[in-house]
């Protein structure tokens, strides 16, 4: 029920009310009339309170009737906003899908080209590989028939070097009568020599020098200068062979220490046959 419905019925049972205490002070007058004084003065008062009451309903009624309307014009303005917004909502999210197609169908296009770019690359790196392992193959198999070669050298020089060494071990001479008699054998030509601590002395086309003597050990430190080369011998033991090679033609010499004093070595070199002439020239300088 609406404002105005409530207000009619509410004046219509005012009315009602009325006749029926009308109809009462009517009837009861004439026994009652002071009870008919107090019900009138009641009724005016009632009535008075009714009027007040009817116009405050009535401003009320009018102030609500201006809420509404309000509230209808902000209504109707929200829906259209809303319709709007929805509107605009509509057109963004076609655009982003349309966007989204775009970018994924450029994204296609790139992972394709890239997938193509790739194996293109990949398959040249695979030939590159191929061929740089068949290279390195061939490499290592030529590597490995040289190193089986020089393997080979490498038995046999060892095998020349020890056959030198018995065979030069066999003639060492262990003091002066030993080198007198290896000399009378002619086999090779021989050169004493006795070397003092700091004194470099010229043996056989060659230059010796003694480092250190240690006559407890047996031991020497000597410096050989062969050709343009130096060469330093540490902790040699006493008729220990040692031999290196002299002249363009690498004749092979052999060194040997008899005895070590104090800063004080004797000794020979001995040579091939052939380099006698040379060594004994080199000798007498």
């Amino acid at each position: 029920m609406t404002p105005t419905n409530k207000i009619a019925a509410g004046i219509a049972g005012i009315a009602v009310l009325l006749g029926s205490q009308l109809y009462g002070d009517w009837s009861s007058r004439s026994t009652a009339d002071a009870r008919a004084k107090d019900l009138e003065v009641q009724i005016q008062s009632n009535r008075a309170a009714d009027a007040a009451r009817i116009s405050e309903l009535a401003m009320e009624l009018e102030l609500v009737q201006n809420r509404v309307g309000v509230t209808a014009a902000d209504t109707q303005s929200a829906q259209k906003l809303a319709a709007s917004a929805r509107q605009e909502q509509i057109k963004a999210v076609a655009a982003l899908k349309q966007t989204l197609a775009e970018n994924e169908k450029e994204h296609a296009k790139a992972v394709d080209s890239l997938r193509e770019e790739s194996g293109t690359k990949l398959e040249a790196v695979r030939q590159e590989t191929t061929t740089q392992i068949g290279a390195v193959t061939g490499e290592v198999t030529n590597v490995k028939t040289d190193l089986d070669t020089t393997k080979t050298d490498l038995a046999a020089s060892r095998r020349e070097i020890t056959d030198v060494r018995d065979s030069l071990g066999r003639q060492i001479a262990h003091n002066s009568d030993e080198v007198a008699f290896l000399k009378r054998r002619g086999e090779r030509d021989y050169y004493e020599f006795d070397i003092s601590k700091k004194d470099v002395k010229r043996v056989a086309g060659i230059r010796l020098g003694l480092d250190r003597a240690d006559t407890k050990a047996h031991r020497y430190d000597l410096t050989l200068q062969i050709d343009d080369n130096k060469v330093q011998k540490k902790g040699q033991l006493v008729n220990e062979p040692i031999q290196f090679l002299v002249g363009k033609d690498r004749v092979r010499y052999e060194l040997v220490v008899n005895s070590v004093d104090k800063d004080r070595i004797r000794g020979y070199v001995s040579t091939p046959k052939d380099a006698g002439a040379p060594a004994a020239l080199a000798l007498q300088q």
